[in-house]
C-alpha cells in the first residue's frame, strides 16, 4: 500500500497522455467528414479543401498536418497502397569512401563480400572486413581508408578498429541521408501518412509503405533518383523582374489572339474606362489572390477581368525590392499554370538564355500559413548547361553556431571542390548561390567574401530544425549511390467498405455480450468493475499505439481481440483467487 500514491499518479498522467495521443484521430476525422461534405463527392475539391487547412492550427496548437500526422492511420490491407524495399548499395559506399581506388585486393575482397552477404547473416561490412584480411593479412585498413574525404577521420597510424567504426558510420550516414531524401520527396509527393523506416537488420534497406497509392510507376521513378545536389550562380529581382512584365505583355497577345473572350473584352474596352481606373488595381488583384481574399462578387469580377488583362502578373507576385534571387511569389496552388506559361516557346524568348527558374523547396518564411512560395532565378554559366559545382565534392556537412549563437551550417568540401568553391565565391562577393536539391531551392545564401580552404559556413535566419536539414541535405549530395527497388508490393484492400463496417459492429456486438455475461457470472457490480477494466484496458492500447503513430492493420485488429480476451481471462482467475 505504500505506493498507493504513486500508482494514482501514474493512473491519472496515463489516461491524459492517451486522452491527447487519440485526440488528433477524432479531430483529423471530424475535418475529413466536413471536407467530404463540403466536396460533395468532388475529389478534387476535397484534396483542395484539406489543403488549404495544411498549415492552419486546428487543435492545441497543432497545425492539420501535424493532426493527420499523429492520428491512428489505417494500414495497406484496409486501405491498400503500396509496399516498397529500398537498398542503398553498401558496397558503392564503400568503394567511394576508398576513393576507387585500383587496389586489386580490395576489389576482390569488396566483390565476394557482396556474393556472400547474399546469403550470410553477418552485415556487408563485416564480410568485407574479413575477407580483406584473407586476400591482403600484412595490410592495414588504414591503408585503404586515408583519402581526403576521410582526412579528418583516418589516417595512416589509425587501427582496423578505428576504421572499421568510421566506416560503420558513414555508412549510417548515407543511409540516413538517403532517408531523408526519400522522405522529402514523398512528402513532395503528397502522400499523406507514409510509413517509412530503416531496416536494422538489413544494413542499408529502407521499408517504405504508401497507402492510397493509385500511380505505382510514378513512385518507382520518384524513389529510385538520384539525390542531385548542385550550386548555381543566380540573377537578382532587379535584373528579371523587366523579363517577367515583357512575358505577362507576350502572353497577353498570345491569349488573345487564341481565346475569343479576351477579344470581347478588349472590345468592350472605351476610352472612359480602363483597367487603370478601376477600384481595384492590378498589383491589388495579385496579393489578394495570393491572399486568397476575394470577398465580394464585384471584387471577385474586377480580379478575374486583371487575369484576363495580366495573365501571370495576377498569379506571380514580382519581387518589386530587386533585392536578392528570389524574382516572384505565388501561391502554392497557381504554380503548376506559371509553370505552364513560362515553358511557353514565346515566353522563354523574353528571357537571358542562361536563366533557369527554379521554386524553394518550402513556402516563403514571411507566409505563417505556408502558402506562398518563391521563384528563384538561377544563372546557367557553363557551357553544357550543367551546375558549376555539384554536391560530390562536399566530404561533411553539419548544423552549427555561428560567432554570434545563431543556428548555421559548416560544410567541407575536397580539393577539386575547394578550388572551384574559390573561384565562383569570388566571383559573386555581393550575390547569392543557389543550393538546389532535385531541382528544387533549398537555401541561397549571400556570399560576403571569397572562402578559400574548403571550409564554409552559411548564416542566414534559420532556426535549428533548418540547419539540421539543410546539413542532411549537403551531406546527401556526397550519396554515391541512388537507393534501388530490390522488393516491391502493390495491395489492393483486402477489405471492403462494407467487411470494415461488418466487421466493427460484430466487434461491438461482441464486446456487449461480453460485458452482459461478466455482469451475470459475477453479479451486477463486480461485473461493470470488471468491465470498466475491459474497457480502460481497450482505452490506454489505443492510446500507446496513438503515441508511436501507428498504423491499424488486421493483424492489430485482431491483437486487440486477443488483448481483451486476455484481459477477461485476467478478471477470471482475480475472481477465483479471491473466492479461494
Amino acid at each position: 500500500m505504500q505506493n498507493k500514491g504513486f500508482v494514482k499518479v501514474f493512473a491519472v498522467l496515463l489516461t491524459l497522455v492517451s486522452l491527447y495521443c487519440l485526440s488528433f484521430t477524432f479531430v483529423s476525422q471530424h475535418y475529413m467528414s466536413k471536407a467530404k461534405k463540403y466536396a460533395n463527392g468532388d475529389p478534387a475539391l476535397e484534396q483542395e479543401y484539406l489543403d488549404s487547412l495544411s498549415n492552419e492550427t486546428v487543435w492545441l496548437g497543432a497545425t492539420f498536418k501535424k493532426v493527420r500526422e499523429n492520428e491512428i492511420s489505417l494500414g495497406l490491407d484496409l486501405k491498400g497502397g503500396m509496399n516498397v524495399i529500398l537498398e542503398v548499395s553498401v558496397p558503392d559506399v564503400i568503394r567511394a569512401l576508398a576513393d576507387h581506388k585500383p587496389d586489386e585486393d580490395f576489389n576482390k575482397a569488396v566483390d565476394t563480400a557482396a556474393k556472400l552477404a547474399t546469403t550470410s547473416q553477418e552485415d556487408f561490412i563485416s564480410l568485407f572486413i574479413k575477407e580483406y584480411k584473407k586476400t591482403a593479412p600484412e595490410k592495414g585498413l588504414a591503408e585503404l581508408f586515408a583519402t581526403q574525404q576521410l582526412k579528418d577521420k583516418v589516417n595512416q597510424r589509425s587501427t582496423d578498429a578505428e576504421v572499421e567504426r568510421i566506416l560503420r558510420d558513414e555508412v549510417k550516414a548515407a543511409i540516413a541521408n538517403s532517408y531523408n531524401v526519400l522522405r522529402t520527396r514523398i512528402d513532395r509527393f503528397g502522400v499523406v501518412q507514409p510509413n517509412i523506416q530503416t531496416l536494422e537488420s538489413n544494413l542499408g534497406r529502407i521499408m517504405i509503405e504508401l497507402p492510397g497509392i493509385k500511380e505505382p510507376e510514378r513512385v518507382r521513378k520518384l524513389l529510385q533518383g538520384s539525390a542531385n545536389l548542385e550550386f548555381w550562380e543566380t540573377y537578382t529581382a532587379k535584373e528579371i523582374v523587366p523579363s517577367l512584365q515583357t512575358a505577362d505583355a507576350t502572353l497577353r497577345k498570345l491569349l488573345v489572339d487564341s481565346t475569343p473572350e479576351i477579344k470581347e473584352l478588349e472590345a468592350e474596352e472605351t476610352e472612359t474606362e480602363t483597367v487603370e481606373e478601376k477600384t481595384i488595381s492590378v498589383s491589388d488583384s495579385i496579393a489578394a489572390a495570393l491572399k486568397g481574399e476575394t470577398k465580394s462578387t464585384t471584387e471577385a469580377e474586377d480580379i478575374e477581368r486583371a487575369k484576363k488583362e495580366h495573365p501571370l502578373l495576377t498569379i506571380l507576385q514580382p519581387n518589386t525590392s530587386g533585392q536578392g534571387p528570389v524574382v516572384g511569389y505565388a501561391h502554392y496552388r497557381d504554380t503548376a499554370e506559371i509553370n505552364k506559361y513560362l515553358n511557353t516557346k514565346e515566353v522563354q524568348g523574353v528571357f537571358p538564355r542562361d536563366l533557369r527558374l527554379k521554386w524553394g523547396v518550402s513556402a516563403a518564411d514571411f507566409d505563417k500559413k505556408g502558402q506562398i512560395f518563391e521563384l528563384y532565378g538561377i544563372r546557367s554559366t557553363e557551357r553544357d548547361g550543367r551546375a558549376p559545382l555539384e554536391g560530390d565534392v562536399i566530404t561533411d556537412a553539419s548544423d552549427v553556431f555561428d560567432n554570434y549563437g545563431r543556428p548555421a551550417v559548416s560544410m567541407t568540401m575536397n580539393t577539386d571542390g575547394s578550388r572551384r568553391w574559390a573561384q565562383m565565391t569570388k566571383k559573386n562577393i555581393g550575390r547569392s548561390i543557389a543550393i538546389v536539391l532535385d531541382d528544387y531551392v533549398y537555401s541561397a545564401p549571400n556570399v560576403m567574401n571569397e572562402i578559400t580552404g574548403g571550409n564554409s559556413q552559411i548564416t542566414g535566419n534559420f532556426t535549428l530544425d533548418q540547419t539540421k536539414d539543410l546539413a542532411n541535405v549537403l551531406k546527401t549530395g556526397k550519396m554515391p549511390a541512388p537507393a534501388h527497388i530490390v522488393q516491391e508490393d502493390i495491395i489492393g484492400p483486402s477489405l471492403g467498405q462494407a467487411s470494415i463496417n461488418a466487421g466493427i459492429i460484430s466487434f461491438a456486438i461482441a464486446l456487449i455480450l461480453l460485458m452482459i455475461f461478466m455482469c451475470m457470472m459475477y453479479g451486477i457490480i463486480p461485473g461493470m468493475i470488471a468491465n470498466g477494466a475491459l474497457v480502460l484496458n481497450l482505452f490506454f492500447t489505443l492510446g500507446i499505439l496513438a503515441s508511436f503513430q501507428a498504423a491499424l492493420t488486421m493483424s492489430g485488429i485482431a491483437g486487440l481481440v486477443l488483448a481483451l480476451g486476455m484481459a477477461v481471462d485476467a478478471n477470471v482467475l482475480i475472481y477465483e483467487r479471491i473466492k479461494e
